[in-house]
């Protein structure tokens, strides 16, 4: 029997030959009865630095009254313990996970705000940086799965340096019913070919502290005394200078299927690798400097613009977890954070997500080959570096293609999914959305980073770090003014007590020595 994404695929390419969307969606939604895209989940995982009002790092620890970061289940943080990762559950309306989203941030900036005058940083490159070493490690708590996360996090100092893990982002999870780990690999393949069309249009890092790139080699350009840029950059967080690894590098991971995907994880987690050996585990006073000495400690640390994921039992490893159980969502990653909005995202951001991803899902997507991972790299970084550069061209099966004029052709192939998804939530904000990323790619000055570049110049001296605090003095204000009920405030604070006996909890269960745990959770049989 055809599986039913398949069917649906089959379905839309033969609407697409029919003369309107509005014609066919009758016909559209007969096929999409027995996979309605009103089952469509997302979720939204959003980080951010803790800083000064002068824009410098704030070095204080996570707050306790807002939780354990190691166990509240929307408040925790990321590298450092002065970065907040904020996380909403998976929603079936937009409005429901915005609004989510929204009320973390207000409990956040209210919580802070009563402590001091701290803020979240609205900008994905970071603030002013002390010194590497200086930059904290998040902490969380003195139970094995606590140490080990911050273990991880020492390993990845040592590995690629602290700047680089201050970078901050939104992640997008998303999920359709009956779709299998076969089409959720199909729908990441395509992802990755046309996420360069994302970077376009999202990318919101054009600039960055000239601290960041202090000891680096670089080509970006001044821009006044603290403050690097390339003219036409949309995202240097996803570029040379960002979550990059010459070491990762190595890795040629084909995402054909969740078998050779699951090997190629397997083989970097389990295989050591010379430089990371050199590191040890342990420094000679017998503190641990990382987990392992393989290429990645953990699946977690797999740089990417997209990733497989399935939720995990407690103490599973994520590749076991996909390999017992199959992929059950995705999670794009290359999104900037918007400074321009108190949260970071927009309702119609948002859509413009759903739409292109289910483009991705149900259109054709061949096998990808090792000519094309590269093909896609090399557009990635030019993306990133030049995207708006007028009369720039990408790669496409060996051959170079205009940046715009391709990016064009994917957005028309995403016409039918808007207007199915329009048709299944009774409006016209889903076609709302593509028409404005149409229009966005047609006028590049209106994009994130061009915005971003026109406001730096109204600063004095052109400053990264001024624009980037004024920005977030105003997400803070605007988040503060929100209303806020005592039972919105009951309902974070029993959520932050009842994470701090959750924390307590498992700290008193340990029975094993940090060492033996760390050799069990690391045996290559925890891999599946």
């Amino acid at each position: 029997m055809p599986q039913r994404g398949a069917g649906l695929r089959a379905k839309f390419r033969e609407l697409k030959k029919q003369p309107t969307a509005r014609n066919s969606m009758s016909s559209l939604q007969d096929a999409i009865r027995a996979q309605p895209l009103s089952g469509i989940r997302r979720g939204i995982e959003k980080e951010g630095l803790r800083v000064q009002p002068s824009g410098e790092l704030a070095l204080t620890p996570h707050s306790a009254a807002l939780g354990s970061a190691l166990t509240h289940p929307h408040i925790t943080t990321d590298y450092s313990e002065s970065q907040i990762e904020l996380v909403t559950g998976a929603h079936l309306a937009i409005g429901d996970c915005l609004g989510e989203l929204t009320r973390i941030h207000q409990f956040v900036h209210r919580t802070l705000a009563a402590q001091g005058n701290e803020r979240v940083w609205a900008s994905s490159m970071p603030c002013r940086l002390p010194t590497d070493e200086t930059i904290p490690l998040a902490r969380f708590g003195s139970s094995n799965v606590g140490r080990a996360k911050s273990v991880y996090r020492m390993g990845l100092g040592h590995r690629y340096g602290r700047r680089m893990q201050t970078i901050c982002g939104i992640h997008y999870n998303w999920s359709m019913p009956g779709v299998t780990s076969e089409q959720y690999f199909a729908l990441i393949r395509n992802f990755r070919r046309h996420a360069f069309v994302l970077l376009y249009l999202f990318g919101a890092s054009p600039a960055l502290c000239s601290c960041f790139a202090q000891g680096r080699p670089h080509a970006l350009q001044p821009l006044g005394p603290d403050a690097l840029y390339l003219p036409h950059a949309t995202s240097l967080r996803m570029g040379r200078l960002g979550y990059q690894s010459d070491a990762q590098a190595t890795l040629a991971v084909s995402y054909n299927g969740l078998d050779g995907y699951a090997q190629s994880l397997h083989q970097a987690l389990t295989q050591p690798y010379p430089a990371y050996e050199a590191v040890g585990i342990r420094n000679p006073g017998g503190d641990y400097n990382q987990l392992g000495t393989s290429l990645l400690q953990i699946e977690n640390e797999f740089y990417g613009t997209i990733r497989p994921k399935r939720v995990i039992r407690p103490g599973e490893r994520p590749l076991h977890a996909l390999r017992e159980r199959g992929v059950e969502y995705v999670e794009v990653r290359l999104m900037d954070l918007d400074p321009f909005v108190p949260v970071g995202i927009t309702a119609e951001t948002m859509r413009l997500l759903d739409v292109f991803l289910l483009h991705c899902l149900l259109s054709d997507s061949p096998h990808d080959t090792p000519d094309e991972i590269t093909e896609i790299k090399h557009n990635q970084h030019l993306t990133a570096a030049r995207g708006r550069e007028p009369g720039l061209w990408l790669l496409r099966g060996g051959r170079s293609v205009p940046l715009v004029e391709w990016a064009a052709e994917v957005l028309e192939a995403c016409t039918p999914y808007a207007a199915a998804l329009d048709a299944t939530h009774e409006g016209t904000a889903f076609s709302a959305a593509l028409a404005g990323a149409r229009a966005t790619l047609a006028a590049p000055e209106t994009t994130p980073s061009a915005r971003i570049l026109q406001a730096m110049a109204q600063q004095p001296e052109g400053g990264f770090v001024g624009f980037a605090a004024q920005c977030s003095a105003r997400a803070r204000d605007a988040l503060l003014a929100l209303p806020w009920s005592p039972e919105n405030q009951a309902q974070f604070e029993a959520m932050a007590a009842a994470s701090w006996e959750a924390q307590k909890a498992i700290e008193a269960a340990d029975t094993q020595s940090f060492e033996d745990w760390r050799l069990e959770y690391m045996s290559a049989q925890h891999l599946g």
